[in-house]
């Protein structure tokens, strides 16, 4: 496999850590969004919305982090980032629905370079832009880590899931976003324990080689 990707991109985050706890390896490609290498010709061949990641296994390309994560856990069911009830299912789908419709999308580069360039937003303006929609997040993220008796130290029961996968990077992008995480204790606790876990150490953008 080989992953194009970037070391600060949530979404490239997440495959790092679907694909760290499932044991592939991969071959690390980096592209550069500052350098906008995203967009050159022949990164739009590999992929036309010009967006990381992509993901190419057998000559094939995979892009858009759900459904290559849904492609992973299908092709790779073991260990499963997704529990086995069809409620239980559709509870850590929703989890990660919230960073990765509610959250991610407001915060992302395309949009922060839009009020940036475009509306001439100063970087105070951007960082509570940012911080608006993680706060709208977290805070129903939080109540919905609170209310499950039953969760272990995870956002779903006693080993990561796919809530996990895409709150680490998140709260990641909220402490770049100088976002104070410990409003959020549930939240907290859960990027502790997973930073206990080598698949996610490893997958930390300040581990990548395009980090410097």
């Amino acid at each position: 496999m080989q992953l194009f990707n970037f070391f600060r991109s949530g979404t490239s985050h997440r495959l790092r850590i679907a694909l760290n706890l499932k044991g592939l390896p991969y071959e690390y490609r980096a592209v550069s969004l500052p350098r906008e290498e995203h967009l050159a010709p022949d990164f739009r061949k590999l992929n036309p919305q010009g967006l990381v990641p992509a993901l190419v296994h057998d000559g094939k390309v995979l892009i858009q982090t759900p459904a290559i994560l849904e492609w992973l856990e299908e092709r790779y069911p073991t260990p499963a980032l997704l529990p086995t009830g069809a409620e239980d299912r559709a509870r850590v789908r929703a989890l990660a629905a919230v960073v990765g419709c509610d959250i991610h999308p407001l915060n992302n580069r395309r949009v922060l370079e839009l009020l940036r360039k475009r509306l001439k937003c100063d970087e105070a303006v951007v960082n509570e832009w940012c911080e608006t929609w993680i706060a709208a997040g977290f805070d129903a993220l939080e109540a919905l880590l609170a209310a499950d008796p039953e969760r272990g130290d995870f956002c779903f029961g006693r080993q990561p899931t796919l809530a996990d996968v895409y709150l680490v990077p998140q709260v990641e992008s909220a402490r770049r976003f100088k976002v104070d995480i410990g409003r959020w204790p549930a939240i907290q606790a859960v990027d502790m324990a997973c930073a206990q876990i080598d698949a996610f150490r490893r997958a930390a953008p300040s581990q990548q080689s395009d980090s410097l």
